[in-house]
């Protein structure tokens, strides 16, 4: 670890459970919380949020000793990672004053509003030798691991395309503050796109070249919900986008993201010269993975095997990188790479051409093999 990287930290603290602060006590928070309660390689300490009072009933709600402002946790010793659950606009703010703490830092999906500010950010974790995971980390649980097993046991032979779709009618009728859904790091894309993306690319590598258009149906929009409801905010994000996606294996997908449907859908499906596998929602942890061969007249189920603990696996994956000294699956170079993507169909969208992607960095680890069935040479996950 470089001479910086202990700056605000314990350094006596090397073993045992990692020691959390979370940094954001919104809507997200409750989920987290419940999760990493049964976790025993982390131990919540503090919650912080810019609402303090907020921050001290959360931390009453879940038994966390420690309430406050950002300030008053990156101060607390024990803490050895920050979960940074803040509003797109605040991840690399956060996140960077989480590091220069010394702390390590898991965020919420995207990682930063802009590439430039990821890659800034991954630079400062690198030179104190820290750590940075990130959201989405559903593709390390038992329905995007069992796909991937899945795929590589030949179950559709070789994947040839996908095709996936998430619509709906946008979180105002039900979330009680969305209007953060609807700026910059917001939208159906950056809220949304994540979870397939992510999904996508820990299923085939990285992405090379994207091709996309976009629209925006209103430019209002009303709270539907809470102590709100009936209030006018502004849209200023595309809330229809539909993306071609080139990736180096040789895979092409067509995916969609809106906030326009009265019909709300969900289709993630992979074809392949052997027959189609239906994989589940990326939003979740678990299944169900359906497969039709080639001349079938109809689907079946796969085994779906792993973990679906839920909102903070991912965290659980950094912890055990901070004390085994190794990489994060959902990490911050494969959330970067996410960013590119999501960066190069907005400016395809603009443009109106085909945009092309920087190399991926990393990639997420092949998953664990779990019975007969599945490919016995596969590498393995470790006892996430």
């Amino acid at each position: 670890m470089s001479a910086g990287a202990g700056a605000g930290r314990d350094e006596r603290v090397s073993g045992g459970p990692v020691g959390v602060a979370l940094v954001g006590a919104g809507v997200i928070s409750g989920q987290y919380l419940r999760t990493l309660a049964t976790f025993p390689d982390v131990r919540v300490i503090a919650v912080a949020d810019l609402d303090v009072e907020r921050a001290r009933t959360v931390a009453r709600e879940h038994g966390v000793p420690v309430a406050g402002d950002l300030a008053t946790v990156l101060a607390v010793p024990e803490v050895e990672l920050v979960v940074n659950l803040t509003v797109p606009a605040a991840h690399a703010q956060v996140a960077t004053a989480a590091l220069r703490a010394g702390k390590h830092v898991y965020g919420e999906k995207p990682i930063a509003l802009t590439a430039a500010e990821a890659e800034k950010l991954l630079a400062e974790a690198s030179e104190r030798g820290l750590l940075v995971g990130n959201a989405p980390d559903t593709f390390l649980g038992a329905g995007l691991q069992s796909a991937l097993r899945a795929l590589r046991a030949g179950h559709i032979g070789e994947p040839v395309a996908a095709t996936t779709v998430v619509q709906s009618l946008g979180p105002e009728s039900w979330h009680p503050d969305p209007a953060f859904f609807y700026q910059p790091g917001g939208g159906p894309l950056f809220d949304l796109g994540p979870y397939y993306l992510t999904s996508l690319v820990a299923l085939f590598g990285g992405v090379s070249r994207v091709a996309a258009t976009a629209a925006t149906a209103r430019t209002r929009r009303v709270v539907g919900s809470g102590p709100r409801a009936g209030e006018v905010f502004p849209v200023a994000v595309p809330t229809h986008v539909s993306a071609l996606l080139t990736f180096a294996s040789g895979v092409r997908a067509t995916s969609t993201f809106s906030f326009d449907s009265s019909h709300p859908r969900i289709q993630f499906e992979v074809m392949g010269t052997e027959g189609m596998l239906a994989v589940p929602d990326p939003n979740t942890f678990g299944g169900p993975l359906r497969l039709r061969a080639n001349g079938s007249d109809g689907w079946r189920d796969l085994p779906v095997d792993g973990r679906t603990d839920g909102r903070g696996l991912g965290v659980l994956d950094l912890a055990r990188a901070i004390r085994g000294g190794s990489a994060p699956r959902a990490s911050g170079g494969l959330a970067l790479h996410v960013l590119h993507t999501m960066a190069a169909i907005g400016e395809s969208a603009e443009r109106g051409a085909f945009t092309d992607l920087p190399d991926l960095p990393e990639r997420p680890v092949p998953p664990a093999p779990v019975g007969a069935d599945w490919d016995p040479g596969a590498a393995t996950l470790g006892p996430l």
